[in-house]
């Protein structure tokens, strides 16, 4: 445990980016690290953009992640995805929700969206796995559960276990009955099949 870990979650305002890395904060404290995390929101309720850093190991000093060092990318949108791809580590891996959400700041015309921002993840030389983490969510029934399927999908990224994540993630739902605990363990799992099946079907 004498390495830190580095997830570095980013997205729109409204997709669970601050929540999902609470949970991943909470996960790696009940296993006895030590962790930090920090959270950049653009009017995050007005579907701003977002960034979350989380660092976890033996001994942390800081939250923030600097460029270059952070060992998994975790990207609720495309875009965002593609505009911090920079801090990715040489031979880390970016976990890339490719559904569509465009922010304001390019409806109001300040921004060009990319035409296919994880083509131009793959290009730049980033090793991404790319899945439809909204897609999944509305088949299981809700969008919102997007959050938890892309928790699904960094679950085997991560230096423990997916079932250490998983509990963490279904304790914050114990309170709202057991069909939402049974929705959230199905959209976990979801996720976590998707990105199985990419890195297969690349490997």
């Amino acid at each position: 445990m004498s390495q830190v870990t580095n997830i570095l979650v980013v997205g729109i305002g409204g997709q669970g980016v601050m929540t999902a890395t609470e949970i991943l904060a909470e996960a790696a404290i009940a296993l006895g690290h030590d962790a930090k995390k920090t959270e950049v929101a653009g009017m995050a309720q007005r579907g701003g953009v977002v960034s979350s850093h989380l660092r976890f190991g033996s001994r942390v000093l800081s939250p923030q992640i600097a460029p270059g060092t952070a060992d998994v990318l975790l990207a609720f949108e495309a875009a965002e995805g593609l505009r911090w791809q920079h801090m990715l580590r040489p031979g880390a891996i970016a976990l890339v929700n490719d559904s569509r959400f465009v922010p304001p700041v390019v409806e109001l015309g300040l921004f060009d969206y990319p035409t296919n921002p994880v083509a131009d993840m793959k290009a730049a030389g980033t090793k991404v796995v790319a899945f439809d983490a909204t897609t999944i969510a509305q088949g299981l029934g809700d969008i919102r559960l997007g959050n938890t399927v892309m928790l699904g999908a960094i679950a085997d990224h991560l230096p423990f276990s997916a079932d250490d994540l998983l509990a963490c993630v279904l304790q914050r739902f114990q309170k709202k009955g057991e069909k939402m605990v049974d929705l959230n363990r199905l959209a976990f799992a979801a996720g976590r099949a998707a990105v199985g099946m990419v890195e297969a079907s690349t490997a």
